[in-house]
């Protein structure tokens, strides 16, 4: 049997890109073959997490989610996958609508940063203000014994989002993540979690005094993992 992912992706594009890249790097491959096959529903048009979340004026996205779920479930998708960390504050009515599990990227990251840091420690988050208000980690985390640590200053968050999405990945978002990193650290965060897919563009500039954890590099794990499995 083949194993594919499924990719619901466009939140944004580049990520769906990014995450593609990180999984042609996580393979040893000596030619196109070695490489793993996916399915991508590209996707710009889901409804934005940030209106519907923070704003309270957008669609709500999941029955927008649920339908790209069972489009790549039909074409052959064995698990799905989603490189945004908001969206998975749908996580429960994409893996409702479909019968191939779903890989969860709070939850495997969160068993990750659990593994290496052991229960009590606290996790700093580089996030969308968004992902705190729905609670995405919520759970996992109080499963894990983890606590979440986060930035005080969600504005600039939002302004460095923002940034990266129009392609403007520039010094001031940079600066803007390196400062609410340090901050973090300062603060008592054991880890920081890169748990917005715009910040994992930026991920391998950005140096800190505790060691990050791209959600972004555990779901390609993942996914390699699930395409490999025999």
């Amino acid at each position: 049997m083949t194993r594919v992912v499924g990719i619901l992706g466009g939140m944004g594009p580049e990520a769906t890109i990014l995450l593609q890249q990180r999984l042609l790097a996580c393979v040893q491959a000596r030619d196109d073959a070695d490489h793993l096959p996916l399915l991508i529903d590209m996707n710009p048009q889901v409804p934005s997490r940030i209106a519907h979340l923070i704003d309270g004026t957008g669609a709500d996205p999941a029955p927008v989610l649920a339908a790209m779920a069972r489009r790549l479930e039909h074409a052959g998708a064995t698990a799905l996958a989603m490189p945004c960390n908001t969206a998975h504050h749908y996580a429960p009515q994409i893996a409702a609508a479909v019968s191939i599990p779903f890989l969860n990227m709070v939850d495997l990251s969160v068993a990750v940063a659990a593994q290496r840091l052991g229960r009590g420690a606290m996790v700093g988050f580089l996030a969308s203000p968004a992902v705190r208000r729905a609670g995405v980690f919520d759970a996992a985390l109080k499963a894990a014994g983890l606590t979440a640590l986060w930035p005080q200053d969600t504005d600039a968050l939002l302004i460095a989002i923002r940034a990266i999405k129009a392609g403007n990945a520039t010094d001031r978002a940079r600066q803007i993540l390196t400062k609410a990193g340090d901050d973090l650290a300062t603060n008592g965060a054991a880890m920081i979690f890169i748990a917005c897919s715009e910040f994992s563009i930026l991920a391998p500039s950005l140096s800190f005094a505790v060691p990050t954890l791209d959600t972004i590099d555990v779901l390609a794990g993942a996914i390699r993992d699930h395409t490999l499995m025999r």
